[in-house]
């Protein structure tokens, strides 16, 4: 069992940036998937950014440029760190891992990009 908290949503003004964290427990950390998922109003949850226990990354389209992943396996620590930020990156900011068949989300965190 994995548990994961996000950190560090809020309300920006577009252009502006934000930083997400999101700290898992258990000691094999190292071994997960990680991603950052989103889930706007009306609208089906979409992946964001992905993160490999290898290190590999990837991202949508949407945010390619713009927003990037990383994590430190030594303080079990995902981040997203998001900047030029545009209204339509408004969402709920769920962490994710995976392993083999086992998956787990956190509770979100809001962001909120406006003037």
């Amino acid at each position: 069992q994995v548990q994961l908290v996000e950190s560090g949503g809020g309300l920006v003004q577009p252009g502006g940036s934000l930083k997400l964290s999101c700290a898992a427990s258990g000691n094999i950390f190292r071994f997960y998937n990680m991603g950052w998922y989103r889930q706007a109003p009306g609208k089906p949850r979409e992946l964001v950014a992905a993160i490999a226990n290898t290190g590999g990354t990837n991202y949508a389209a949407s945010v390619k440029g713009r927003f990037t992943i990383s994590r430190d396996n030594a303080k079990n620590m995902v981040s997203l760190q998001m900047n030029s930020l545009k209204p339509e990156d408004t969402a709920v900011y769920y962490c994710n891992a995976r392993l083999s068949t086992m998956q787990y989300w956190g509770q979100g965190t809001q962001v909120t990009v406006s003037s």
